[in-house]
């Protein structure tokens, strides 16, 4: 039987001497189906996660969305959202047959997660269907919880650029959650990051320095950023739907690297070069209440 992890996960999980343990519980997780549970969970969720890859190789993070029901698991092997992206969200042009694609449900009031990693089988008008290659469970830490409700918002204008733009850093800097899409070869993933507000810095080498806190041990994310840097951040704006998607070139950086004092409770960073970004305003029709932050946050400081 193939391993679940690709060599860049294996060699983060032998750096730090969980790779026997991980491969076990790898091997009993991580699924190529969704058990019934999974299946129950997407259909609940009134948004999805989205993680996909242009034609230059480019990973993007989007979000799609629609009433709770708008996502569907008709078998065990297979995932259909009936949405379209809208025509300016990067992910629009990525959706064609037999493309890869990262999904990630969130229930943010509940810090209930699920990841599915597959192929498109099938695209129409109303939406399409994913083929699932790995499906398995996420821990609820970091995430924070957050109610929420239909809002409807008239769509705003979309605002393009490159590189850091005081348009959209507050929004970046201020932030608790933030999603990261990644891959290896054609197989896509999109992950969830949280943190203390304010948990994402700016360093004085003009990087956005995101702190890693102790998880699950796969190191999906991180090893996959370790063959191929070029990843996608997508920001949500819980209080006014604004959608801030950026594409950017990360470094995994040890301990011993670390240029300037770690934020409290990072066990690794990942810096991040801003290239590409999309802001598009007031796009989300779902209105949040304040957060409860996660229990298992660091303590603010270095």
């Amino acid at each position: 039987m193939d391993s679940p992890f690709h060599p860049g996960e294996q060699y983060i999980q032998n750096r730090l001497g969980v790779r026997a343990k991980l491969e076990e519980i790898g091997r009993r997780v991580i699924r190529d189906h969704m058990p019934e549970q999974h299946r129950e969970f997407f259909a609940k969720l009134p948004w999805l996660l989205v993680g996909s890859l242009d034609t230059n190789g480019q990973p993007h993070a989007s979000v799609l969305w629609g009433t709770s029901g708008f996502v569907q698991a008709p078998q065990p092997e297979r995932l259909r959202i009936t949405a379209r992206a809208e025509a300016d969200d990067p992910l629009a042009a990525n959706l064609h047959a037999g493309a890869g694609v990262g999904l990630l449900g969130i229930e943010l009031p509940t810090r209930r997660r699920n990841r599915l990693n597959g192929r498109l089988a099938e695209i129409d008008d109303e939406g399409f269907t994913v083929a699932v290659q790995q499906s398995f469970g996420n821990c609820p830490k970091y995430i924070q919880a957050r109610p929420w409700q239909v809002e409807r918002r008239q769509p705003g204008a979309l605002e393009l650029g490159t590189g850091l733009d005081p348009r959209w850093l507050p929004l970046a800097l201020g932030c608790d959650t933030l999603f990261i899409a990644s891959h290896h070869a054609q197989d896509v993933d999109i992950s969830h990051r949280g943190g203390p507000t304010g948990f994402l810095g700016l360093g004085s080498d003009g990087r956005l320095w995101l702190p890693d806190y102790s998880g699950n041990l796969m190191f999906n994310t991180l090893g996959n950023l370790l063959l191929e840097p070029r990843c996608a951040l997508l920001w949500i704006d819980f209080s006014n739907g604004d959608l801030l998607h950026l594409e950017a070139h990360a470094e995994v950086v040890w301990p011993e690297h670390y240029p300037e004092p770690a934020p409290a409770g990072a066990e690794r960073q990942i810096a991040f070069t801003p290239g590409h970004w999309h802001l598009r305003k007031s796009r989300l029709p779902l209105a949040f209440g304040p957060a409860e932050p996660s229990p298992y946050l660091p303590t603010q400081g270095s």
